[in-house]
């Protein structure tokens, strides 16, 4: 097979790919039989990785604009009921797409809507990851801790514990490759599930070896449910159902002590941060320059299109410095190469999968094009490209294929995609 070159970018140099991987960084001559791309001024850097999204969103996006996450929730709860898999394909397909079209990569996918019980909701996930060609880490959600139990969601949109169980099995057996697609397990949150749901899922997911996730500590709501139901702040619970190590990560993480921080970083449990679906929802400010203090690994999230309309993933680096230098009061609490690495790196290291989020001879070749063309002499380009306004990918590859092509989506039409998506969506708001 022969070599991609990536010729002329400013940083980090050239970039030669073969057989999916990266084989050289540098000044790089090209040989015989190369195909040279023209990248002279532009930025290169690893594909992003988004570490929590909830793709079946995109059909809800706008709604319930001023209400907190429980109010939210409860507005949309009998919304999402009303979807079919079909919609959530739809969704899918959009929302993976607009991801790779702002640099992302790789992609987790927290689904724990199951209308009717029917589980061929992940198939079509899987369906639509496969036609857009990123990454998927499939977190199989569920809620099992309806309202006449004392949870939040309505009792027809929680599934019987054993059903979720034996669904996930199967959803690991037909899907999870371990490459492309990562089968995670992935109980909603505390006050949607139960205790056996919790540790039953705990012991599922080591049993074959996957990773675990959930969300936890995103309002005092959520603090207060815990301390009502079990005595216990939610770290401390999550601690007992066996939820703390370093197969897990969390998303949002932002109600936490000293205490619970230092628990979570000596168990290598990382932290999915939302910054601006957080101050979508008035959850409040991520402690994330405490966590990498203590060693917690983070990552980036979009989170819901529904409390995240943008739905692409590259201004949430800015969003996350800015959130953390209001949070510290301090202009230099997180540097733009300290988000860079957040949305890449400390993705991977989230997912349990650190050969990505690097651009490293041997990694695979998942890497962005971004234009340097309004760059101008600005020295340090990773500080124009964070500080600067959003854009979209010049180029995108995942394991050497490329994906996106001069700011162009290549095997989906995207626009198709957004106007199918929008006549489903009109169906859930009458």
């Amino acid at each position: 097979m022969a070599r991609t070159l990536l010729k002329g970018a400013r940083y980090p140099g050239d970039v030669a790919i073969k057989d999916g991987n990266i084989t050289e960084i540098g000044i790089i001559p090209p040989e015989t039989g190369d195909k040279v791309i023209n990248v002279d001024g532009d930025i290169i850097t690893p594909g992003l990785i988004n570490t929590h999204h909830h793709l079946y969103q995109w059909m809800t996006r706008g709604l319930a604009s001023g209400c907190d996450l429980f109010q939210w929730l409860t507005t949309l709860y009998p919304v999402w009921g009303r979807m079919s898999v079909d919609d959530v394909h739809a969704a899918a397909l959009v929302g993976l797409s607009e991801l790779a079209l702002t640099g992302c990569t790789t992609a987790s996918d927290h689904h724990y809507i199951v209308p009717n019980n029917d589980d061929a909701v992940f198939d079509a996930i899987v369906e639509a990851a496969n036609a857009v060609g990123i990454r998927l880490f499939l977190s199989r959600g569920s809620m099992d801790l309806g309202e006449s139990a004392g949870g939040l969601p309505p009792d027809n949109l929680v599934e019987d514990r054993d059903d979720i169980l034996s669904s996930t099995e199967r959803v690991i057996d037909e899907h999870h490759d371990g490459d492309m697609v990562h089968v995670v397990v992935a109980p909603c949150s505390p006050f949607s599930v139960s205790t056996e749901l919790m540790v039953e899922s705990a012991e599922l997911a080591r049993k074959y070896g996957l990773r675990m996730h959930t969300h936890l500590c995103e309002t005092i709501d959520e603090q207060d449910h815990c301390l009502e139901r079990f005595g216990k702040r939610p770290v401390m619970q999550l601690i007992d159902w066996g939820w703390a190590g370093n197969d897990v990560w969390l998303a949002h993480g932002i109600h936490l002590t000293s205490e619970e921080i230092s628990l979570l970083g000596k168990a290598g449990t990382g932290i999915a941060h939302c910054p601006s679906s957080n101050a979508r929802i008035a959850a409040g400010l991520c402690p994330v320059v405490d966590f990498r203090k203590n060693q917690v690994p983070v990552g980036l999230g979009v989170d819901g299109a529904a409390s995240n309309e943008v739905g692409g993933l590259f201004g949430e680096m800015r969003q996350a410095l800015y959130t953390a230098r209001i949070r510290e009061e301090r202009a230099d609490a997180l540097m733009p190469k300290d988000v860079l690495d957040m949305g890449t790196a400390g993705g991977a290291q989230c997912l349990g999968t650190n050969n990505l989020g690097v651009i490293d001879v041997g990694s695979p070749a998942d890497l962005v094009v971004w234009s340097g063309d309004d760059l101008g002499g600005i020295v340090d380009p990773i500080t124009a490209l964070i500080l600067g306004p959003d854009r979209r990918a010049k180029h995108v590859f995942v394991a050497g294929r490329k994906r996106v092509e001069d700011g162009e989506l290549l095997g989906v039409d995207i626009r198709a995609a957004h106007k199918r998506l929008a006549e489903r969506s009109k169906r859930l708001w009458d």
